[in-house]
């Protein structure tokens, strides 16, 4: 009797072992522990732009008053806690998920923060669909291609005084990088309405509409604004193909009425030429 009690134990905790292996994850009690109060604001500040958040009580409230921080606060007289514990807050970037125990305590707790940075150790990787660089790492690259100055111009035209230069094209996966430069070679500050990437025909014909494909980039390094004499920026598009009767137009346009507009044309040889990290 004894030995079988022994051979039932042991296929007991075997079964424990394997049933614990099977079933991957993260527990409550095991996520950091962040405490809140009332009339405090709390910000999650995030490496990324946050694009998913998830807070497991109706007692708090929370918004993004920018791309990369969560700003969450307790609701007045609608908080229900119990033993200190009010939910899980999960915060969701491109490339990752982090997750916190949100716990209440007194306006006078010495552990209360406004402000908790997201580490590294607290984020598990996360594979979203239809990202495949984040902007952070488009950033890193972005500036790499500032720091090339190996000078071998794609494209260039001029207009109204105006210069723009296609400085490089690479390509990481699906994302492809344009290095433009715009020259103002007159006393007159140029002010950027818009940059607009426009696949249309190479010869336009008069008597057929013109069909014109607009790009929105994905990304770009720094917001256009307005520039006296230089402007150099980085743009990103995702994976384009079209036909050698068509070109890519970038095409900039001055916010003043009749303002001076230059327009770019891109083989699209010169997209398939490009450089690689």
């Amino acid at each position: 009797m004894k030995t079988i009690y022994v051979i039932l134990l042991v296929v007991f905790s075997l079964f424990q072992e394997v049933y614990a292996q099977s079933v991957p994850g993260i527990y409550r009690k095991d996520l950091p522990d962040i405490f809140i109060s009332e009339g405090i604001s709390l910000h999650f500040i995030s490496p990324e732009p946050i694009i998913y958040v998830d807070i497991s009580t109706s007692g708090i409230a929370g918004d993004l008053p920018v791309k990369n921080i969560l700003r969450i606060k307790i609701k007045t007289d609608s908080l229900n806690v119990e033993a200190g514990y009010i939910g899980v807050v999960t915060i969701i970037g491109e490339s990752f998920i982090a997750q916190y125990n949100l716990r209440y305590a007194g306006v006078l707790h010495p552990v209360i923060s406004s402000k908790v940075q997201i580490l590294p150790e607290q984020m598990s990787p996360l594979d979203v669909p239809g990202i495949s660089l984040t902007g952070q790492e488009m950033k890193g690259y972005a500036l790499a291609i500032l720091k090339d100055h190996s000078r071998f111009i794609v494209r260039k035209e001029n207009a109204y005084g105006l210069k723009a230069t296609l400085n490089h094209v690479y390509t990481i996966g699906d994302d492809i990088f344009l290095d433009l430069t715009y020259k103002n070679e007159t006393n007159l500050a140029y002010d950027i309405d818009e940059l607009r990437f426009k696949i249309e025909d190479k010869k336009i014909n008069k008597a057929t509409n013109v069909q014109s494909i607009e790009i929105k980039p994905v990304w770009q390094l720094y917001p256009g604004t307005s520039f006296n004499k230089t402007f150099r920026n980085i743009y990103v598009l995702k994976k384009v193909t079209f036909p050698e009767n068509k070109v890519l137009n970038i095409e900039l346009t001055e916010k003043q009425l009749s303002g001076r507009v230059i327009t770019l044309p891109v083989k699209y040889k010169d997209i398939l030429k490009a450089d690689t990290f």
